[in-house]
């Protein structure tokens, strides 16, 4: 055989083996994925099925109507002041790492929660839940955007989104029936131990992670972690339990100061960023080009007024509760939200093919007409089957929309601050969603007890409305400029040194 045969045969084997390695990587890529998605699943799940078993736990454990709130709070606020400072550690000490740990912790804390014989150990129960879920939550939507790209990272974050609709339709239609079922006994404390299959199963599938992070020698900036944690924390709390406390005066001080203290956090990190010193190599915990990167501040403010929808749930079941259904009628009620929720992330990959871009204009605009079409329901029928066209409409934009949003907001954000970029999200989503319950919920009972049930939802479902359609308009703006992995603008390293291209990593070697 000649030389030129056997280059080309050498060629061929070389093309052969290159496509069974990738076949191979990919399928250890996707089993990857799957286990992100289940630990991805538990944070959101616990949330909805939590709410339908408080009068279970309260009748058990006592407490009353104080107990009932402290479940929700404690976990609510704990895992959104602790979301940003998860996806730092994963970008500093491995997503892998930290999501294991947070996955781990989780389980832990869920046995903790599921065998809890006094109303404090439970309380605490929830806080490590918090701390854990927000530990893990970030690294499975940074490890995904680290591991895939392409058409492959578009079809995971889509599963990524269904997976919060499978939370909503697991939440909120078996978790009312797990609790009536008493399965072996447990009675509620099953929706807690229903985690520890999960999160095995998670743990079995870690073996196929890839992380495509290399540790550097920064270390974290705990100065920032502390501002941050206690500025948002003065933020959360007020927002959570305010209105049920009917706003006493600490919690206005607290807002007050929580400002100054996160307007401490970005001098102090503005400083950090420009003085970084070269022996201890202390990272900021934001790092002040990450957040002011062309794009993201209209990013993150079309994924705040996205979550306004979050007060929607608590707000609908009282609506249907005060108009004589019961909790599990309530709750298969607002079943088709759900499922158009769970159903809408597996069609944006589709979608991509015939408009790559302003799907997630497209999901909030359908969300917008969905509230308005059941605003326009409840004022001529009131109480109607009707409804659910519209609640499987605004379910089905709102699983459009969050995948594309998510993609919109980390893309702007360079690739070396995934963890980050991921905990941003979260957390604005989390905020979001007390502001949500705090200002929007409090509009609905202030307006329920003036007018009745029915005006006041048909409030606040355009008032909903009118924020989706404005989260649209700025998706379209952010969709406008380019992203960080295709910018071509000047960019300035760690070092102060400025070159042109592609955006530079500020951190070595990851």
């Amino acid at each position: 055989m000649g030389t030129a045969g056997r280059t080309g045969c050498c060629r061929e084997q070389g093309q052969v083996m290159t496509s069974t390695s990738t076949s191979h990587t990919s399928a250890r890529a996707w089993v990857g994925v799957v286990t992100l998605l289940a630990g991805a699943l538990l944070p959101p799940l616990d949330f909805f099925i939590v709410n339908l078993a408080i009068p279970s736990i309260q009748d058990d454990l006592g407490g009353g109507d104080i107990l009932g709130q402290q479940i929700v709070a404690s976990y609510a606020a704990t895992y959104a002041v602790t979301l940003t400072l998860g996806g730092r550690l994963g970008d500093l000490y491995g997503r892998r790492r930290i999501f294991l740990i947070g996955l781990v912790g989780f389980a832990l804390a869920s046995l903790l929660c599921g065998s809890a014989g006094e109303p404090w150990l439970l309380v605490v129960g929830r806080i490590l839940q918090g701390l854990s879920a927000a530990l893990a939550a970030p690294q499975s939507l940074a490890l995904i955007r680290a591991s895939l790209e392409g058409r492959e990272q578009t079809i995971a974050l889509g599963f990524h989104g269904a997976t919060f609709g499978l939370a909503a339709v697991i939440g909120q239609s078996l978790g009312g029936l797990l609790v009536t079922a008493d399965l072996w006994g447990l009675g509620w404390r099953v929706i807690f131990l229903l985690n520890l299959p999960i999160a095995a199963l998670a743990l079995l599938g870690s073996l196929f992670l890839h992380d495509p992070h290399t540790r550097g020698v920064e270390k974290l900036d705990w100065v920032g972690a502390i501002l941050l944690f206690t500025g948002l924390a003065g933020i959360v709390i007020p927002l959570v339990e305010g209105r049920a406390l009917n706003w006493p005066w600490w919690c206005f001080v607290l807002l007050v100061v929580a400002a100054g203290l996160l307007h401490r956090f970005w001098r102090f990190e503005s400083t950090l960023s420009a003085v970084r010193n070269s022996e201890r190599h202390v990272m900021p915990l934001v790092p002040p080009r990450a957040v002011t990167a062309p794009g993201v501040r209209i990013a993150l403010t079309a994924v705040a007024l996205f979550y306004s929808i979050a007060a929607f749930f608590l707000i609908f079941s009282e609506y249907e509760q005060s108009e004589g259904r019961t909790p599990l009628q309530a709750s298969l009620d607002i079943l088709p939200l759900g499922i158009g929720f769970l159903i809408g992330p597996l069609t944006v990959q589709y979608l991509m093919r015939i408009m790559p871009r302003r799907i997630a204009a497209l999901g909030l605009l359908l969300e917008t007409i969905g509230f308005l079409v059941f605003a326009a329901l409840v004022a001529a029928l009131d109480q109607t089957p009707w409804a659910a066209a519209p609640l499987a409409l605004i379910g089905f934009g709102q699983g459009l929309a969050l995948p594309s949003l998510i993609r919109i907001a980390v893309t702007h954000i360079p690739r070396t601050f995934a963890g980050l970029a991921s905990g941003l999200v979260s957390a604005t989503l989390q905020i979001s969603a007390a502001l949500s319950v705090a200002i929007i919920g409090g509009i609905y009972y202030a307006s329920a007890g003036a007018y009745g049930s029915s005006p006041a939802i048909i409030a606040v479902s355009i008032l909903i409305a009118v924020l989706l359609f404005g989260s649209s308009v700025l998706s379209v703006r952010a969709e406008r400029v380019p992203s960080a992995e295709t910018s071509t603008k000047v960019v300035g390293t760690h070092d102060g040194e400025v070159r042109e291209g592609k955006t530079l990593s500020p951190v070595r070697d990851q």
